[in-house]
């Protein structure tokens, strides 16, 4: 039975950076408070989720050497679409020039690991090449006037390109979840801005990501010994601590860059990946744990052979 690896990734972030700094001058907030609370010093903002998503998928594209009427199918994991009706695929798979199917997922922060597992899934069924891109620009949906959320978003965009192999491929094990009774910790009316309850989703995400995990990695044969490297959804860096310790897995084995670009929601896990992969973090044959969570609520996880 076929099977998929990611071939090329790219990353398309906005121009203007907005530091801690810069926020303090509207907010009552400081550069100490805001790292001490969430490791955040900056944060990239501006443009829209289709343009985001178009630069990260042609970076990704010319990675892998792949022209864009060869896609056969574009997933685009994003809860910040530009309108209503259509889709941000749409549009997204009308800017690269690509001739195959597109769709959107929305799986809040777990839309990167739900496209993930629904990108094999694909390749599985007989699709060749799919374009994975996470992308967002939750400053859109942000009250700047409230702190608890104003210092937490960025704008930004990851893509990866999977394409058949004989075999296997690199997707070992996953586990996705919901509890839609968790809906109104984190949400957003049409027209409206987010809210959240930070301290209830603190204790539900360390909970989900280390269960969530746990199963990927048994479905795969695997313990968290085995985790090369970790690639958490970048929310909150005391998240990340918090059920990295709780699995036993040490600083040098995850990933963090909520440091410079904030939670971009369902970006965050590919711009992360892209991080560790363009600082020789992860080599062929590693094994790597994607984990997510996010409104819904929802959570994912993937375990991955790099490589396949």
């Amino acid at each position: 039975m076929p099977g998929a690896r990611v071939t090329g990734w790219g990353i398309a972030v906005p121009d203007k950076i907005v530091t801690n700094a810069d926020l303090s001058l509207r907010l009552d907030t400081s550069d100490e408070w805001i790292t001490e609370r969430t490791g955040i010093k900056e944060r990239h903002i501006g443009g829209t989720t289709s343009e985001l998503a178009i630069e990260a998928g042609r970076v990704a594209l010319a990675r892998a050497g792949v022209a864009p009427e060869d896609v056969d199918v574009l997933v685009l994991a994003t809860t910040t679409p530009d309108e209503v009706i259509p889709g941000t695929s749409a549009t997204v798979q009308a800017g690269l020039g690509m001739l195959g199917g597109a769709f959107d997922v929305n799986a809040a922060c777990s839309g990167f690991v739900y496209g993930m597992v629904v990108a094999h899934g694909l390749v599985l069924a007989g699709s060749q090449t799919v374009l994975l891109i996470g992308s967002e620009t939750l400053s859109r949906f942000t009250d700047w006037d409230d702190r608890s959320l104003a210092v937490l978003v960025g704008d930004g965009a990851g893509a990866v390109v999977l394409q058949a192999v004989d075999g296997p491929g690199q997707l070992l094990g996953w586990h996705l979840g919901a509890n839609g009774t968790l809906r109104d910790l984190l949400h957003c009316p049409h027209g409206g801005y987010m809210s959240m309850n930070g301290k209830e989703i603190f204790r539900h995400a360390v909970r989900a990501v280390i269960d969530s995990s746990l199963v990927a990695l048994q479905h795969a044969g695997l313990g968290p010994d085995d985790v090369d490297l970790f690639v958490p959804h970048q929310a909150n860096a005391r998240i990340i601590t918090a059920a990295a310790s709780r699995l036993g897995i040490a600083e040098d084995r995850y990933v963090v860059t909520i440091d410079r670009y904030g939670n971009t929601s369902s970006a965050s896990i590919p711009l992360a990946l892209a991080d560790a992969l363009d600082t020789d973090r992860l080599h062929p044959g590693d094994v790597v744990l994607l984990s997510g969570f996010g409104g819904g609520m929802t959570w994912g996880s993937a375990v991955l052979r790099w490589g396949g």
